[in-house]
């Protein structure tokens, strides 16, 4: 790989070298990396730049260490492609989500803080219940699956997801969260979430929450940050539709099968999205329709109950 940075070739590049023997400190590394990210455009650029180093030596050795030249050219390689805007959860392999580590892989929606405080809302609806049925629609990697079955004790799981590649995840995810000898907190279903699944036929009219993070941005409305648009799965971001809400409307509408009266649905959507939710689920027999707002005062997901 190229190094444009100049880490390997020139460690001045990246910060004022040590008096030693011209390689640059830990900290020196981290704020010169740090300058090169934040002229690329990227976002938290210090933070991301910190954790790249953590990544590669561990929080204790940027204290006061100072680089090998081998540490430096590995350094490098990771910021330029940071600089490119490859993820950072794709070049440390974890990303974190509410209380938990999960993996990160370029097969999975990257789970973002909106989502966080959409399992938040979840979360807060099956502690309403006593053993809770929980399933969660289009589960990507598993995030919001496993942040409730880990939050709300005695609560039986599902999680539903069509992508070959990120049931992979999940299923790493899962395992990662299970416990030696234990039962797995999650029981991961491979299917259409919008479909009439075999294996949730004994589900119907019994699950207490459903929740969903579904694909919904309309066809014509790429998202801005290259992250989203060049690295998370298509499959993933776009609902179908006009309106991107093809896919939403479906989960709507299985999540009605699914439920018990006064069950819960849980949905994230666009901002823009809040009004055509809150129809559909009107449409669809629902009642006590809100709309919850994410932690940037958002409208970020539907509310609903089955009446």
């Amino acid at each position: 790989m190229s190094d444009p940075v100049g880490l390997s070739a020139d460690p001045a590049a990246i910060g004022a070298v040590s008096a030693d023997d011209g390689r640059p400190t830990w900290g020196q590394a981290v704020r010169g990396a740090a300058t090169v990210l934040a002229e690329a455009g990227v976002t938290n650029s210090t933070v991301d730049a910190r954790l790249l180093a953590e990544h590669l030596v561990g929080p204790s050795a940027l204290i006061a260490g100072q680089p090998t030249e081998e540490q430096l050219t590995r350094y490098a390689a990771l910021i330029e492609q940071r600089r490119l805007r490859v993820p950072l959860q794709h070049l440390t392999g974890e990303m974190s989500f509410r209380y938990l580590t999960l993996e990160a892989s370029p097969g999975a929606f990257i789970a973002r803080p909106e989502t966080e405080v959409v399992a938040g809302a979840a979360v807060e609806a099956a502690l309403g219940f006593p053993h809770p049925v929980v399933i969660d629609l289009c589960t990507g990697s598993g995030a919001i699956a496993l942040a409730i079955a880990t939050e709300v004790p005695d609560s039986q799981v599902y999680a539903v997801e069509l992508s070959a590649e990120a049931i992979a995840v999940a299923a790493r995810n899962i395992k990662r969260h299970t416990a030696p000898g234990g039962r797995a907190p999650v029981r991961l279903i491979a299917g259409d979430a919008t479909a009439d699944l075999p294996e949730l036929a004994a589900l119907h009219g019994q699950a207490d929450v459903v929740v969903s993070n579904p694909p919904y941005i309309p066809p014509d409305q790429e998202p801005v940050d290259p992250e989203v648009r060049e690295h998370d799965p298509e499959m993933a971001l776009y609902g179908g539709g006009v309106d991107g809400l093809a896919i939403p409307r479906g989960v709507i509408a299985q999540a009605a099968v699914l439920l018990r009266p006064g069950g819960v649905l849980i949905m994230e959507h666009a901002e823009v999205q809040a009004q055509a939710a809150r129809d559909i689920a009107a449409e669809s027999g629902y009642t006590g329709l809100t709309t919850g707002r994410d932690l940037t005062g958002r409208d970020r997901y539907l509310r609903a109950v089955r009446p």
